[in-house]
């Protein structure tokens, strides 16, 4: 005589549908990507319809120009130095923030007295208030009650009565933007390294002191190549994060000095045009210049970063 199968009870139904993993991951993510959709998705839709448009300040609607708006700005003298100081203030303060942040990290892996006071005053730029740091940076940089000034004048650094004054003239204002913004993004590098140097097991430095690898070789040999897909994605997140930025610029100064400008970005080029201005419809394509290469870079960086973790 077969035995019958008791009927399944009804709430087990929908018990069964949570268990699956497809179904269960795409539920729990569900909200993140209805926030990001929502926060993210509408302005960009209505930064890229604008771009085509005519719209000034005060209306969302204006005459339908295409692409009259990206190769009138694409020919600006402006713009195109604006494109060429984006380069160069990603890539300087990156490098340095890559540099500063791999030693930061090596050595603070290693015990030793105050290492809670190095790891505070590490983390302290990226918790402070953006508009605060930057304030005291733009005093510091002042060239009337500068202390940064009155050490380099009695240091004698810069001749006995002279000092460089950092937001007036270009390739110093360069400097200073760039120095505050690598200062500002270093702890965030900091940590990522640091999960990344936790994350390789003890059994690996053993194998390679074993081995005699110490030092330099070790590095580059042995910590460099597990280390590498993580700092590349720390990478990645520090060149969106300073391409984008326009806060550390703008508070100390403002795209100049002028009158060559020397520190227009994008991004300020994108405000000053867009709201300053009144004209929605060329600030917006000015924005969206940053778009295709960021998403080449990221695609490409992620591409990398795949192909060098080691399993």
């Amino acid at each position: 005589m077969e035995a019958v199968a008791a009927p399944r009870p009804r709430g087990r139904r929908w018990t069964d549908v949570l268990e699956r993993p497809g179904f269960l991951a795409s539920l729990l993510i569900s909200p993140a990507v209805i926030f990001i959709a929502a926060l993210v998705g509408g302005p960009l839709a209505l930064a890229v319809y604008l771009s085509f448009t005519s719209s000034t300040a005060g209306s969302l609607h204006g005459k339908w120009v295409g692409l009259e708006n990206f190769r009138h700005e694409w020919s600006q003298a402006a713009f195109q130095d604006a494109v060429w100081h984006t380069f160069l203030f990603t890539v300087l303060s990156q490098a340095a923030v890559l540099v500063v942040a791999g030693l930061l990290a090596h050595a603070l892996l290693k015990n030793f007295r105050g290492k809670w006071i190095l790891r505070f005053l590490i983390l302290l730029p990226w918790a402070a208030p953006l508009p605060l740091t930057l304030m005291a940076w733009k005093w510091i940089f002042d060239p009337s009650y500068s202390i940064l000034d009155w050490t380099v004048i009695h240091l004698h650094l810069s001749g006995p009565l002279t000092a460089p004054h950092f937001l007036a003239t270009g390739k110093w204002a360069m400097a200073s933007v760039v120095t505050v913004h690598a200062w500002r993004i270093i702890p965030f590098a900091v940590v990522i390294f640091l999960a990344g140097l936790a994350s390789i097991p003890n059994e690996v430095h053993d194998a390679a002191a074993i081995d005699g690898a110490t030092g330099f070789k070790k590095f580059a040999f042995v910590t460099l190549p597990l280390q590498l897909p993580i700092a590349t994605v720390a990478l990645l997140f520090g060149i969106v994060f300073t391409a984008t930025d326009m806060a550390v610029v703008y508070i100390l100064t403002n795209g100049g000095p002028p009158p060559s400008d020397s520190t227009e970005m994008i991004t300020t080029w994108a405000y000053k045009t867009g709201i300053e201005s009144g004209s929605l419809g060329p600030g917006a394509a000015i924005s969206l210049a940053l778009l295709p290469v960021l998403a080449v870079v990221s695609i490409g960086m992620l591409l990398f970063a795949r192909r060098t973790e080691v399993t």
